[in-house]
């Protein structure tokens, strides 16, 4: 969820409200495509460690965890500054990392009943839904219903971040999140990063150039994969944990 800072430099650089680059998303959207598969190609490569060597599982999400947190920023930094050349295999090993890490999700989905195989598939589909209807809405918004809502989802997923890191570190000594509060906080994430997804097509052609089309595929990259991982944590908790 490291877009937070993305919608910070989006009302920070979105100085004018005119279109600075029109065709940018349509630039990125190869790229957010080639970061998916990348993504689903770590995850693959996460189960099969989980389910082959499940003893180092754990250790190796943490360390891929921080360094996927590094590797952000330095990808986005990169990316900003132009640097095709460095920032795609930068970005390339970020998408990958970023599969690794939700390996456990998928492998938790897949062994609770009511989800499974269908869970995700239906996961993956809210968000290619999500897309093309976000795409209308978010093109066609007004300059001051788009920045007003840039502003709302941007302190929403603020708040979403501060209360997933807690929820981390309270699991990780074994404290778990009751399911009623586990459903209210992922219904949450589900709404705001469906926010997020329109706010992209409003704030991306009036931040970025049409040639600037990294950032903006990493921006809509992490959105959709944030929207994934919270529709599955809502299927996840409807149906119960085993």
């Amino acid at each position: 969820m490291s877009n937070t800072s993305n919608f910070r430099d989006a009302i920070r650089e979105a100085k004018s409200h005119s279109l600075v680059g029109p065709n940018v998303i349509a630039n990125a959207l190869p790229y957010v495509g080639g970061g998916l598969v990348l993504t689903a190609l770590g995850t693959y490569g996460g189960l099969g460690v989980i389910r082959t060597h499940p003893g180092l599982f754990f250790p190796t999400f943490i360390g891929a965890v921080i360094v996927e947190l590094i590797l952000f920023f330095v990808a986005q930094n990169v990316a900003e500054k132009g640097n095709k050349g460095l920032a795609l295999p930068l970005l390339a090993t970020y998408s990958l990392l970023t599969g690794y890490t939700l390996s456990g999700l998928v492998f938790l989905a897949l062994r609770t009943q009511g989800v499974g195989i269908q869970g995700i598939g239906l996961a993956a589909l809210g968000c290619g839904v999500t897309f093309i209807v976000a795409r209308q809405i978010g093109s066609n918004l007004s300059e001051e219903d788009g920045m007003a809502l840039t502003k709302t989802i941007s302190l929403g997923i603020i708040a979403l971040v501060v209360v997933c890191l807690t929820q981390f570190v309270f699991a990780l000594f074994g404290v778990y999140t009751p399911s009623w509060l586990e459903i209210a906080i992922s219904g949450l994430g589900v709404f705001l990063f469906a926010g997020a997804s329109v706010v992209d097509f409003y704030i991306l052609p009036r931040t970025y150039r049409n040639d600037q089309y990294l950032p903006a595929a990493l921006s809509m990259y992490l959105t959709y994969i944030n929207l994934f991982i919270f529709i599955l944590r809502l299927l996840i908790a409807l149906n119960g944990r085993d």
